[in-house]
């Protein structure tokens, strides 16, 4: 096993970086502050020159439109993406479109490659991945009450979905329902694709997250099922295969999280440093020189540098040795309170170093705090996704 970052990952990171921090991280404030489609087209003329420059979709092999990057040189790029809220939606890498590229890719049929693969690999559609439910456990889907039953040639589908993130203004969803309540529970469910006009694909409403609710591809939608016709052929891969489906798309999916919060992790790291050396508590003394701050900044280096390579390490068992397992799964997820540590740190200097005399770290800080936050909740939502310690109240519910 050789971690070793060659020249051309380097050269490579080094270019996306500049792009992160030069162009998306000045659209921030206004990310923040404005509704999305008022800050969205100064973003596509950055999804354009991304596309021009061969940087688009690392994920995705090259007949695709894509880098064709394996999981580890996609992770240390996703890292460097995760710098900004906006990295990842910028070089066509964001969830949930990641995910359910890969996924139609590997199992959906001719029809739906053409028809929807095709487009959604190039950015011109969105789309969405409809599993969690409101009135079920998010750490047990194998509990899911949305049936979609086989009438002729049509899925009807019924039930409610929550937190089905980017539907706002997606072309299609993805939706996991049990089709076969009969079989064992990890044969029941199936994945079914819906165009979103399709009557009974009826939106509530984008649920309010840290006290937002976003919109467009930033937001995650309550959504009603109401008997929704499909065609037969819409079913994803076989029929009562949804859960293999699910952890072929959500186990590499952890990989891809766990990187955004990597890139925060060091942004928020480099915020720390900056602010420490620059204030002055006292003539010709700054914060650097106070022993509790250099034992903040060592910790944290060793929380980021712990989770950085513990994901390298998982990257490399999935993506090159084709091994997945439990403990892998297990490794990925545990992965997250590693990075934590580091926002936590980050709070700590805003609210009782800073503080109220020092507006100017608060701004530099509020982009990185909203998104460490949201990227909290929504870790607690994802199934499997509960992966607190006992330091922090919580314990695993898979």
């Amino acid at each position: 096993m050789d971690f070793e970052i060659s020249a051309a990952q380097r050269e490579r990171g080094e270019t996306v970086r500049d792009i992160v921090d030069r162009e998306l991280v000045a659209l921030e404030p206004r990310f923040l502050d404005q509704p999305w489609n008022e800050v969205a087209p100064e973003v596509e003329a950055i999804r354009q020159r991304v596309r021009e420059a061969g940087l688009w979709a690392p994920q995705l092999p090259d007949e695709l439109g894509g880098m064709g990057l394996g999981l580890v040189d996609f992770a240390l790029l996703s890292e460097v993406l995760g710098r900004s809220p906006l990295g990842h939606y910028a070089f066509g890498c964001n969830a949930p479109d990641a995910g359910n590229a890969e996924l139609l890719a590997l199992h959906g049929s001719k029809e739906q490659r053409g028809r929807w693969l095709a487009p959604l690999a190039a950015g011109e559609i969105r789309s969405c991945f409809s599993m969690t439910e409101p009135d079920m456990p998010g750490s047990n889907p194998t509990m899911l009450a949305t049936r979609a039953v086989l009438d002729g040639d049509e899925w009807v589908i019924d039930g409610r979905k929550w937190y089905t993130t980017g539907a706002d203004g997606a072309a299609f969803a993805i939706v996991m329902a049990v089709t076969d309540p009969e079989e064992a529970r990890h044969r029941r469910a199936s994945m079914i694709l819906v165009p979103t006009d399709t009557p009974g694909f009826e939106p509530v409403r984008n649920l309010s997250v840290m006290g937002h609710r976003g919109s467009g591809v930033f937001s995650h939608a309550e959504i009603r099922y109401r008997d929704c016709r499909v065609p037969r052929e819409n079913l994803v891969g076989p029929r009562g295969e949804g859960f293999v489906l699910a952890q072929e798309r959500l186990g590499p999916g952890r990989i891809h999280h766990v990187t955004r919060w990597l890139g925060i992790a060091e942004r928020a790291f480099d915020l720390l440093c900056e602010h420490v050396v620059e204030r002055q508590i006292a003539p010709g003394e700054t914060l650097a020189e106070r022993e509790v701050i250099q034992t903040w900044i060592a910790e944290s280096r060793a929380e980021i540098e712990a989770a950085r390579w513990l994901t390298l390490s998982t990257a490399w068992t999935v993506f090159d040795l084709r091994r997945w397992g439990r403990r892998h799964a297990g490794a990925a997820g545990a992965i997250t309170h590693e990075v934590l540590g580091v926002a936590r740190v980050l709070a700590i200097v805003d609210q009782r170093v800073g503080g109220r005399s020092d507006p100017g770290l608060r701004r530099r800080v509020h982009p990185v705090r909203e998104r460490a936050r949201g990227l909290r909740a929504a870790d607690r939502q994802a199934p499997g996704g509960r992966v607190q310690d006992r330091r922090h109240g919580g314990r695993r519910a898979d």
